[in-house]
Protein backbone atom coordinates (compact mmCIF):
# COMPACT_ATOMS: atom_id res chain seq x y z
CA UNK A 1 0.00 0.00 0.00
CA UNK A 2 1.33 3.67 -1.05
CA UNK A 3 2.32 5.56 2.25
CA UNK A 4 1.52 9.11 2.61
CA UNK A 5 2.80 11.99 4.69
CA UNK A 6 -0.10 14.83 5.46
CA UNK A 7 1.14 18.40 7.72
CA UNK A 8 -1.85 19.00 10.13
CA UNK A 9 -2.50 22.39 11.81
CA UNK A 10 -4.41 22.43 14.48
CA UNK A 11 -7.01 24.29 17.42
CA UNK A 12 -5.75 21.55 20.48
CA UNK A 13 -8.53 23.81 22.57
CA UNK A 14 -11.25 21.56 21.77
CA UNK A 15 -9.36 17.92 22.55
CA UNK A 16 -7.42 15.26 25.09
CA UNK A 17 -4.43 15.82 22.72
CA UNK A 18 -2.92 14.73 19.48
CA UNK A 19 -2.82 10.71 20.65
CA UNK A 20 -5.68 8.54 20.87
CA UNK A 21 -7.06 8.35 24.96
CA UNK A 22 -10.23 6.91 26.11
CA UNK A 23 -11.13 10.21 28.26
CA UNK A 24 -11.87 12.29 25.25
CA UNK A 25 -11.91 13.57 21.62
CA UNK A 26 -7.87 13.11 19.96
CA UNK A 27 -7.17 14.52 16.73
CA UNK A 28 -5.82 11.29 16.00
CA UNK A 29 -8.87 9.75 16.34
CA UNK A 30 -10.18 12.59 14.37
CA UNK A 31 -7.66 11.93 11.07
CA UNK A 32 -8.60 8.02 11.25
CA UNK A 33 -12.31 8.33 11.21
CA UNK A 34 -11.92 10.45 8.33
CA UNK A 35 -9.48 8.27 6.76
CA UNK A 36 -11.71 5.01 7.44
CA UNK A 37 -14.53 7.49 5.88
CA UNK A 38 -12.57 8.00 2.89
CA UNK A 39 -11.25 4.62 2.17
CA UNK A 40 -15.42 3.01 2.94
CA UNK A 41 -13.68 1.07 5.31
CA UNK A 42 -16.14 -1.74 7.21
CA UNK A 43 -17.77 -0.33 10.53
CA UNK A 44 -14.82 -1.59 13.11
CA UNK A 45 -11.55 -1.63 10.53
CA UNK A 46 -9.24 1.57 10.46
CA UNK A 47 -5.89 3.19 9.48
CA UNK A 48 -3.73 3.15 11.59
CA UNK A 49 -1.42 7.02 11.68
CA UNK A 50 2.01 7.77 13.30
CA UNK A 51 2.71 10.90 14.59
CA UNK A 52 5.60 12.83 14.97
CA UNK A 53 4.84 13.54 18.16
CA UNK A 54 2.34 14.20 20.93
CA UNK A 55 0.58 17.36 21.91
CA UNK A 56 -1.28 17.59 25.40
CA UNK A 57 -4.29 18.87 26.07
CA UNK A 58 -5.18 22.57 24.90
CA UNK A 59 -1.90 22.35 22.79
CA UNK A 60 -2.05 23.91 19.43
CA UNK A 61 0.16 22.74 15.97
CA UNK A 62 0.70 24.96 13.05
CA UNK A 63 3.26 21.72 11.56
CA UNK A 64 2.26 18.27 13.25
CA UNK A 65 3.39 15.20 10.68
CA UNK A 66 1.32 12.26 10.24
CA UNK A 67 1.95 9.22 7.98
CA UNK A 68 -0.28 6.69 7.15
CA UNK A 69 -0.09 3.72 4.49
CA UNK A 70 -3.69 3.98 2.61
CA UNK A 71 -5.05 0.58 0.33
CA UNK A 72 -5.15 2.80 -2.80
CA UNK A 73 -3.09 5.49 -4.77
CA UNK A 74 -4.27 9.07 -4.58
CA UNK A 75 -3.00 12.23 -5.43
CA UNK A 76 -2.15 14.26 -2.95
CA UNK A 77 -3.94 17.40 -3.55
CA UNK A 78 -7.24 14.96 -3.91
CA UNK A 79 -6.43 13.58 -0.59
CA UNK A 80 -5.92 17.14 0.70
CA UNK A 81 -9.70 18.26 -0.22
CA UNK A 82 -11.26 14.86 0.93
CA UNK A 83 -9.81 15.00 4.58
CA UNK A 84 -10.53 19.26 4.73
CA UNK A 85 -14.45 18.12 3.83
CA UNK A 86 -14.53 15.38 6.73
CA UNK A 87 -12.49 16.93 9.58
CA UNK A 88 -13.66 19.41 12.08
CA UNK A 89 -12.95 22.85 11.25
CA UNK A 90 -10.36 23.23 13.80
CA UNK A 91 -8.48 20.66 11.78
CA UNK A 92 -6.66 21.34 8.69
CA UNK A 93 -4.57 18.83 6.47
CA UNK A 94 -2.05 22.06 4.52
CA UNK A 95 -0.04 19.74 2.91
CA UNK A 96 -0.27 15.86 2.02
CA UNK A 97 3.02 13.98 -0.12
CA UNK A 98 3.37 10.46 -1.11
CA UNK A 99 6.42 9.15 0.56
CA UNK A 100 8.60 6.00 0.52
CA UNK A 101 7.68 2.93 2.34
CA UNK A 102 10.61 3.44 4.60
CA UNK A 103 9.89 6.98 6.03
CA UNK A 104 8.68 7.19 9.37
CA UNK A 105 7.07 10.45 11.02
CA UNK A 106 8.34 10.59 14.27
CA UNK A 107 11.20 8.22 14.52
CA UNK A 108 12.80 10.09 11.05
CA UNK A 109 12.80 13.69 12.52
CA UNK A 110 15.72 16.00 13.04
CA UNK A 111 14.98 18.61 14.58
CA UNK A 112 11.30 19.91 16.29
CA UNK A 113 10.48 24.22 16.33
CA UNK A 114 8.44 25.18 18.90
CA UNK A 115 6.47 28.73 20.28
CA UNK A 116 4.73 29.70 23.20
CA UNK A 117 2.90 32.87 23.24
CA UNK A 118 2.47 35.02 26.11
CA UNK A 119 -0.04 37.94 26.24
CA UNK A 120 1.34 40.68 28.64
CA UNK A 121 -1.85 43.46 28.41
CA UNK A 122 -3.01 44.88 31.45
CA UNK A 123 -6.32 42.69 31.04
CA UNK A 124 -6.54 39.58 29.51
CA UNK A 125 -7.81 39.07 26.27
CA UNK A 126 -11.41 37.37 25.51
CA UNK A 127 -9.76 36.42 22.02
CA UNK A 128 -7.00 35.00 23.20
CA UNK A 129 -8.03 32.96 25.87
CA UNK A 130 -7.19 29.72 24.32
CA UNK A 131 -3.83 30.62 22.45
CA UNK A 132 -2.06 32.62 25.32
CA UNK A 133 -1.40 32.13 28.84
CA UNK A 134 -1.81 35.75 30.24
CA UNK A 135 0.76 37.44 32.54
CA UNK A 136 0.16 40.69 33.47
CA UNK A 137 3.07 41.29 35.76
CA UNK A 138 6.08 43.48 35.49
CA UNK A 139 8.95 42.02 34.45
CA UNK A 140 12.82 42.66 33.07
CA UNK A 141 12.73 40.81 29.05
CA UNK A 142 16.06 41.77 29.08
CA UNK A 143 17.19 39.60 31.90
CA UNK A 144 14.81 36.81 30.40
CA UNK A 145 16.88 36.76 27.52
CA UNK A 146 20.35 36.52 28.77
CA UNK A 147 18.80 33.77 30.51
CA UNK A 148 17.83 31.24 27.83
CA UNK A 149 20.67 31.24 26.35
CA UNK A 150 22.05 28.85 28.97
CA UNK A 151 19.82 26.04 28.04
CA UNK A 152 21.58 26.27 24.24
CA UNK A 153 23.70 23.25 23.46
CA UNK A 154 23.20 19.50 24.82
CA UNK A 155 22.39 19.61 28.60
CA UNK A 156 20.66 16.92 30.80
CA UNK A 157 17.37 18.42 31.41
CA UNK A 158 16.00 16.16 34.07
CA UNK A 159 14.93 19.59 36.06
CA UNK A 160 12.77 20.80 32.98
CA UNK A 161 10.53 17.10 32.64
CA UNK A 162 7.51 16.02 33.97
CA UNK A 163 7.77 13.27 37.02
CA UNK A 164 5.33 11.03 34.75
CA UNK A 165 7.41 10.59 31.61
CA UNK A 166 8.40 7.40 30.33
CA UNK A 167 11.97 8.81 29.19
CA UNK A 168 15.29 7.56 31.07
CA UNK A 169 17.53 9.60 28.82
CA UNK A 170 17.27 13.12 29.77
CA UNK A 171 19.80 14.13 27.60
CA UNK A 172 18.62 16.62 24.82
CA UNK A 173 20.38 19.55 22.43
CA UNK A 174 18.56 22.87 22.29
CA UNK A 175 19.99 24.26 18.86
CA UNK A 176 18.03 27.73 19.74
CA UNK A 177 16.09 29.59 22.20
CA UNK A 178 15.07 32.95 21.83
CA UNK A 179 12.12 35.43 23.79
CA UNK A 180 10.76 38.40 21.80
CA UNK A 181 8.46 40.83 22.35
CA UNK A 182 5.37 41.56 19.71
CA UNK A 183 4.69 45.05 20.28
CA UNK A 184 1.61 45.42 17.84
CA UNK A 185 0.59 42.14 19.84
CA UNK A 186 1.63 42.64 23.50
CA UNK A 187 3.09 39.07 23.54
CA UNK A 188 5.88 37.48 24.08
CA UNK A 189 7.03 35.12 22.12
CA UNK A 190 9.23 31.80 23.48
CA UNK A 191 11.12 30.26 20.32
CA UNK A 192 12.84 26.73 21.14
CA UNK A 193 14.67 24.60 18.37
CA UNK A 194 16.23 21.27 19.30
CA UNK A 195 16.51 17.48 18.27
CA UNK A 196 13.73 16.97 20.78
CA UNK A 197 11.90 17.78 23.80
CA UNK A 198 10.62 15.83 27.22
CA UNK A 199 7.12 16.18 28.24
CA UNK A 200 6.29 19.40 29.57
CA UNK A 201 10.10 20.86 28.92
CA UNK A 202 9.31 23.86 27.38
CA UNK A 203 6.15 24.59 29.65
CA UNK A 204 8.76 24.24 32.29
CA UNK A 205 11.08 26.47 30.97
CA UNK A 206 8.80 28.78 30.36
CA UNK A 207 7.40 28.96 33.95
CA UNK A 208 10.81 28.91 35.01
CA UNK A 209 11.86 32.24 32.93
CA UNK A 210 8.96 33.99 33.86
CA UNK A 211 9.59 33.70 37.60
CA UNK A 212 13.17 35.21 36.49
CA UNK A 213 11.68 37.78 34.72
CA UNK A 214 9.40 38.38 37.50
CA UNK A 215 12.65 38.91 39.62
CA UNK A 216 11.71 35.63 41.86
CA UNK A 217 14.80 33.94 40.56
CA UNK A 218 18.46 34.81 39.52
CA UNK A 219 19.42 35.40 36.09
CA UNK A 220 21.59 32.39 36.47
CA UNK A 221 18.99 30.23 37.32
CA UNK A 222 18.96 27.83 34.77
CA UNK A 223 22.43 27.10 34.86
CA UNK A 224 21.65 25.91 38.88
CA UNK A 225 18.64 23.99 37.68
CA UNK A 226 20.45 22.13 34.90
CA UNK A 227 23.15 20.98 37.63
CA UNK A 228 20.85 20.09 40.43
CA UNK A 229 18.61 17.94 37.70
CA UNK A 230 16.08 17.94 40.44
CA UNK A 231 11.85 19.32 38.59
CA UNK A 232 10.94 19.99 42.22
CA UNK A 233 13.64 22.94 42.04
CA UNK A 234 12.05 24.37 38.82
CA UNK A 235 9.18 26.74 38.47
CA UNK A 236 5.65 25.79 37.36
CA UNK A 237 4.50 24.16 34.46
CA UNK A 238 3.26 26.93 32.02
CA UNK A 239 -0.57 26.30 31.39
CA UNK A 240 -0.95 24.04 28.10
CA UNK A 241 -2.83 26.97 25.61
CA UNK A 242 0.13 29.23 24.86
CA UNK A 243 2.30 26.38 23.23
CA UNK A 244 2.27 25.87 19.69
CA UNK A 245 4.27 22.77 17.78
CA UNK A 246 5.60 24.85 14.99
CA UNK A 247 7.03 23.11 12.91
CA UNK A 248 8.78 19.30 12.15
CA UNK A 249 12.04 18.95 9.98
CA UNK A 250 13.67 16.37 8.51
CA UNK A 251 16.57 15.61 6.79
CA UNK A 252 14.46 14.94 3.64
CA UNK A 253 11.56 17.29 3.70
CA UNK A 254 8.90 14.67 2.72
CA UNK A 255 6.89 17.86 0.99
CA UNK A 256 9.35 19.13 -0.97
CA UNK A 257 10.93 16.24 -3.31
Amino acid sequence: MPRYAIKVQYDGTPYVGYQVQPNGPSVQAAIEKALCKMAKLPSGQHIPTSGSGRTDSGVHALGQVVHFDYPASIHPKAMQRAFNSLLDTSIRVIDVAQVAETFHARYDVAEKEYIYRVDVGQFPDPFKRHYTLHHPYRYDLAKMQRAICDIVGTHDFTSFCSTKTDKEDKVRTVYEATIMYDEEQHELRFYFRGNGFLYNMIRILVGTLLQIGDGLRPETELQRLLAVRNRKQAGPTAPPQGLYMQRVIYEQDPFNQ
